[in-house]
């Protein structure tokens, strides 16, 4: 591992916990060379799973690609990270416990915009605009008067 602000490989250690419920080790590190402290996160790597896009493709399961779509949901929301990746965590246990090798789109977005619902409403609309591909305001309308019944 390198140091993210001068790129030195000389390192320490100085703690080390278990984050997310033990599914994660969280370590605090010092850089020798720039003092610099950083955390960085230890996980299991990540499911063998291949997805089945919406036009047929498959591509390779993509944590990243989740939480790429959940900052932008929650951008100047009252979400935090943490929040974000206890949700991803959510989907992939869920997914883990299903035992299949591929899942359709579909099934991972409605896992993530169930528990984005619950999470912060307004960020589930602004994720569900991309995710069920809003064209027309009453989209939105149709939309917010469900999120209203359920409130």
């Amino acid at each position: 591992m390198l140091c993210p602000f001068c790129q030195s490989d000389s390192l320490s250690v100085i703690d080390t916990r278990e984050a997310e419920g033990g599914e994660t080790t969280r370590r605090r590190r010092v850089c020798k060379k720039c003092q610099h402290r950083f955390t960085t996160y230890e996980r299991p790597e990540g499911i063998d799973l291949k997805v089945i896009k919406k036009n047929g493709a498959t591509e390779h399961f993509s944590r990243e690609k989740i939480k790429r779509g959940l900052i932008k949901a929650t951008w100047k929301r009252p979400v935090s990270m943490t929040q974000i990746e206890d949700l991803i965590n959510e989907v992939e246990s869920k997914l883990r416990i299903k035992g299949v090798r591929e899942v359709k789109s579909w099934e991972i977005g409605n896992l993530v915009i169930n528990r984005l619902k619950k999470l912060d409403p307004l960020a589930y609309l602004l994720f569900a605009t991309v995710y069920r591909d809003f064209d027309t305001v009453e989209d939105f309308k149709t939309e917010i008067g469900k999120l209203e019944k359920q409130s």
